[in-house]
């Protein structure tokens, strides 16, 4: 069983707070920067167009600090920051992933004390009571959250007008969907299950009905040893994942597509969607110009009302505990926590702001995406709250061996447990 969570008392929580308050203000910075600061930031390829326009108007709102980007993909990231951070050769800023599950997470991060507490900086207030979980731990806020992105069914509007379809609202409309694509010479779903990361998205996508309908705690009965994917919802939505490829609702060999052929099917009208993370509708776009598409939540059940849907904070950034240039640092981490740092940063994709404001205009394709976030019917990515990376890796491998017909659910489950505890 994992550890519990650390604990520590109400006085010295008081206490660290009293210190941060004497340290610096909630708007301002602290430590003796001079008026030109070099400033290292770390963040992720796929993230360059939106940190791009957000440092130009950083540099124009603050021009005595000088923001260099370096970008890297996730594994480099994953591998290298928590290196470079023991080694007290880290950037002063660098991307973080949300809640644990891997090397550079908030909690594995926060464990080895390399990031600075967040907690009383103007956005720590904004954010919402859904997201918490994956920005904070028991001792404060760690990170800045930025985008916050979903996982669900992305519909061609023009291909399912084709085949005279509607999105549907339960899982037996779903089945449905899938025998009037069939009907029309087309697949659902493209599903490319040759590359390893989307094999877990449509279990992802049930999941979230399944298991936290009716049990919003199951991470926490999991963490402390009370709850098993074997006897949760996990099983449920692991047969009907099952059920739906044998019912024709995917592509013909899913573990021979990869999800760039995936990403081609929905484009030439193959399939009329992809479940899939809404940062996929730049490549659909790209593939396609001019169609138009639509993400909904995929429902697990026949209660259009318990229907939930993945929605988490997918890119977010820390602040190197030790940076000589704490000031500076702590401004360009406030313009990311502010309205406009938000906007731009989420302008260029299909995400939305992690920090919700009214200003923000919302692509018409995440609309229904949008009203989850505001109803709070989202959930965290599901591996976003596992202790450690060896389940997620669990998951990948036990999905494809039962599309190869190698493993069972029974077999599979208990692997997932095994990976987890």
């Amino acid at each position: 069983m994992p550890s519990r969570p650390r604990r520590i008392p109400l006085a010295a929580r008081l206490a660290t707070a009293m210190a941060l308050l004497t340290g610096c203000s909630a708007v301002g910075g602290i430590g003796g920067d001079s008026a030109d600061t070099e400033l290292s930031v770390m963040a992720n390829t796929t993230d360059k167009t939106s940190m791009r326009a957000v440092v130009e108007a950083f540099h124009r709102a603050h021009p005595g600090i000088r923001v260099t980007v370096r970008y890297a993909d996730t594994n480099t990231l994953q591998e290298e920051l928590p290196r470079r951070l023991r080694e007290g050769d880290a950037p002063d800023v660098f991307t973080v992933w949300p809640g644990n599950g891997n090397p550079a997470s908030v909690v594995a991060l926060e464990r080895e004390d390399f990031l600075e507490v967040l907690t009383l900086r103007r956005f720590g207030g904004r954010i919402p009571p859904g997201i918490r979980p994956v920005t904070d731990t028991d001792l404060g806020t760690y990170v800045v959250p930025v985008t916050f992105s979903a996982i669900g069914a992305i519909y061609s509007s023009e291909t399912l007008e084709t085949i005279g379809g509607t999105t549907p609202g339960t899982y037996s409309d779903l089945l449905q969907l899938c025998d009037t694509a069939r009907r029309n010479g087309k697949v659902l779903f493209a599903l490319g299950n040759a590359t390893p990361w989307v094999t877990q998205l449509v279990d992802y996508a049930l999941v979230a009905t399944t298991v936290y309908a009716d049990d919003p705690d199951f991470d926490a009965q999991m963490e402390y040893g009370r709850r098993t994917f074997a006897r949760s919802g996990w099983r449920q939505a692991m047969a009907k994942y099952l059920e739906m490829r044998d019912h024709g609702c995917f592509s013909s060999d899913p573990l021979g597509t990869t999800y760039e052929e995936a990403v081609k099917q929905v484009a030439d009208g193959r399939a009329v969607g992809v479940v899939q993370v809404a940062g996929t509708l730049p490549d659909l776009r790209a593939a396609a110009p001019g169609m138009h598409f639509r993400m909904t939540a995929l429902p697990a059940t026949d209660d259009p009302g318990a229907t939930r849907m993945p929605g988490a904070v997918s890119a977010a950034y820390g602040l190197n505990k030790d940076t000589p240039h704490r000031r500076a640092a702590l401004t360009f981490i406030d313009f990311l926590g502010s309205e406009r740092g938000q906007n731009l940063y989420n302008k260029s994709g299909a995400t939305l702001p992690a920090l919700p404001n009214d200003s923000y205009s919302v692509d018409p394709a995440v609309a229904e995406v949008a009203r989850h976030q505001r109803e709070g019917t989202t959930v965290p990515f599901m591996d976003q709250r596992w202790p450690n990376s060896e389940v997620q890796q669990a998951h990948f491998a036990q999905v494809r061996a039962l599309f190869a017909g190698t493993t069972d659910i029974d077999r599979a489950l208990a692997a997932m447990d095994a990976a987890y505890h």
